[in-house]
């Protein structure tokens, strides 16, 4: 797996429907989508969800390819899970049955569907960060969660720092990747060996790492300090958010979909 297959938190500029809805609607839809996956029980629902997945995808005109990239670093996560599901899960219809071991129908059936949700959660994870600039998902979380101001709650401050945390995921993925390549032509060696060996080849990694992290992170506050930022308090933007009918119409829409699954999911289909 290479570190480029780390996609999170990058933003795919567009010009789609979905660029163009209000980042408050695109985080309320998102939460709706993963309400509605967990609610889904059977072939109907989960065919739901994919195909609701399937339109939003296309709609955002987001490479399906840099989707599928980015799902790479969860596969060691995605077996171990189908494994523990096929191997615990008791049932009556037993396949094969070895030392404390019983493999099942109902097992495997457990399995597939686990996994399945897991992709279609990323997947529409993902697509909110390729389809929202930082920008936008900070102004957007904050409104969403301006009521708890009221509770005295950092609401502007926790808003900033989720954003600057995703924005900087490719930045370090990117000076991971370039200090990597500098040892490997320093003779370093990071893919043979065992597993152990492997990851005691990436210590020597750490240091420049955490260096270069805290040196773009003085970087940031002294650019922040220039800007004369101060916090949240009268802070204007550029852009304001405004909801249209098109966010109406998603809203109502996934709030349907999650509906829908919650009822087609209570009986098992």
């Amino acid at each position: 797996m290479a570190l480029k297959d780390i996609t999170l938190g990058q933003y795919f500029p567009g010009n789609s429907v979905v660029h163009h809805l209000d980042p408050r609607t695109k985080l309320i839809a998102v939460a709706l989508y993963i309400v509605a996956l967990f609610l889904a029980a059977g072939p109907v629902t989960y065919g739901l969800m994919f195909a609701v997945l399937a339109v939003s995808i296309g709609l955002s005109h987001v490479p399906v390819k840099s989707i599928l990239r980015g799902m790479k670093p969860v596969i060691f996560i995605l077996v171990f899970t189908a494994a523990l599901n096929i191997l615990y899960t008791p049932g009556t219809h037993v396949l094969a049955k070895f030392w404390v071991f019983t493999v099942t129908l109902e097992g495997i059936a457990r399995a597939f569907y686990m996994v399945i949700r897991i992709l279609m959660l990323l997947a529409g994870t993902f697509l909110l960060t390729y389809t929202t600039s930082p920008i936008l998902l900070t102004d957007g979380l904050e409104s969403l969660m301006n009521p708890l101001k009221r509770l005295r709650v950092p609401v502007h401050e926790l808003a900033m720092m989720m954003s600057i945390a995703l924005r900087f995921i490719p930045t370090l993925i990117e000076e991971t990747d370039k200090i990597m390549s500098a040892q490997r032509a320093r003779g370093a060696d990071f893919e043979s060996g065992s597993l152990i060996q492997r990851a005691k080849a990436l210590l020597p990694l750490l240091v420049p790492l955490f260096i270069s992290a805290f040196r773009r992170a003085d970087e940031l506050a002294v650019a922040m300090e220039c800007r004369c930022y101060h916090g949240g308090e009268g802070r204007t933007r550029l852009r304001q958010l405004k909801y249209s009918g098109q966010d109406y119409f998603t809203l109502a829409f996934f709030l349907a979909v999650a509906a829908g699954t919650g009822v087609l999911g209570y009986f098992g289909v």
